[in-house]
């Protein structure tokens, strides 16, 4: 029978891959058994029926138990009875044991009631299971369809064309749709019913795409750190060297202001060795002379401090620029 249906599915789709070579053939399978264990009500629906079968179980072996017990008294009382009496009991035995074989044919046979309640039960997911494929096939465009757990034998099957998923979620809406007693319940379902199939080849690319955007804003971030460190140094080289030009100038108006008092101190001394008689006159000039040549001296070392302060003010005011162009071009 196997072999039958692999020739003719061969058969199929070699006559499909010849008549669609220009488009080719989209191939896909589901699992029929996944789909059954994972629909509650199927399940809920077999766990009453193995309750039942195992009731039957039971009442079969009880009855066959009882038989075996009449065979055992019959065995102990051979000697007490007539050969009429033993073949007349011997014949109930057998009529109550052939009344149980058909009991659990009746039951458990090919045509019994498990197989038939079964059947029952998986008849209506069937046809749900069908009508989900159908409905797969035409809106994807699918040429073959097939069930991995039937006869036809699957010797490898990619995970990306199993369908089995989506024809549980549709069997999942149709039956919430059929129990759904509210129009919130039903609106629910008509809502989930617009959620659109999951496609696993999209979904990989979408993840490699959310995976080089990741990577792509990691090294924005880390360009970004970059900078700021680079700006960081420059403000702090920028600030040094403030600071470095802040203690120079100091350093050199305590050197002026040295030179000026030892000029001072000289000038008194000179003016000591004068002769007594010209020394008022001579000391009042002098005097004089002096308090003029340092306000002078004086005024003209400001003027060159004022001037320059004023260049090296500039001189910052420049270095502090380039260095904002230069991080805001960074």
């Amino acid at each position: 029978m196997k072999h039958n249906v692999l020739f003719l599915l061969t058969l199929v789709l070699m006559c499909s891959l010849y008549s669609n070579a220009q488009r080719g053939v989209r191939i896909a399978y589901i699992d029929t058994e996944y789909i059954l264990e994972n629909v509650p009500e199927y399940q809920e629906s077999m766990v009453q029926l193995d309750n039942k079968a195992q009731d039957w179980k039971n009442e079969i072996q009880t009855k066959l138990l009882a038989i075996e017990q009449k065979r055992k008294d019959l065995s102990n009382e051979k000697a007490l009875l007539t050969k009429e009496l033993i073949d007349e009991r011997e014949e109930d035995i057998a009529f109550e044991e052939n009344e149980i074989l058909d009991y659990q044919q009746k039951r458990f046979g090919p045509n019994g009631d498990l197989m038939i309640q079964k059947k029952q039960l998986m008849q209506p997911i069937q046809d749900q299971v069908f009508s989900a494929v159908q409905d797969l096939a035409a809106s994807r465009k699918y040429d073959f369809i097939f069930d991995k757990s039937s006869d036809a034998m699957m010797l490898y099957s990619a995970k990306q064309f199993d369908l089995s998923e989506q024809v549980l979620r549709s069997i999942t809406r149709a039956s919430k749709r059929t129990q759904a007693e509210t129009k919130a319940e039903q609106r629910a379902a008509e809502e989930e019913e617009l959620i659109p199939e999951i496609n696993e080849e999209l979904e990989a690319r979408e993840q490699a795409l959310e995976e080089k955007k990741a990577e792509r804003e990691s090294a924005i971030e880390k360009r970004r750190q970059e900078i700021l460190e680079a700006r960081e140094a420059k403000q702090k080289e920028a600030e040094a060297k403030r600071q470095q030009i802040l203690e120079e100038r100091e350093k050199a108006k305590q050197e002026k202001l040295d030179a000026r008092n030892n000029t001072a101190s000289n000038s008194e001394s000179e003016t000591g060795t004068t002769t007594a008689t010209d020394a008022k006159q001579v000391e009042t000039k002098t005097r004089e002379q002096l308090i003029e040549e340092n306000r002078q001296k004086k005024l003209a070392e400001r003027e060159a401090r004022i001037k320059e302060l004023e260049a090296k003010k500039k001189q910052i005011l420049e270095d502090r620029q380039k260095t904002k162009d230069s991080i805001n071009n960074n």
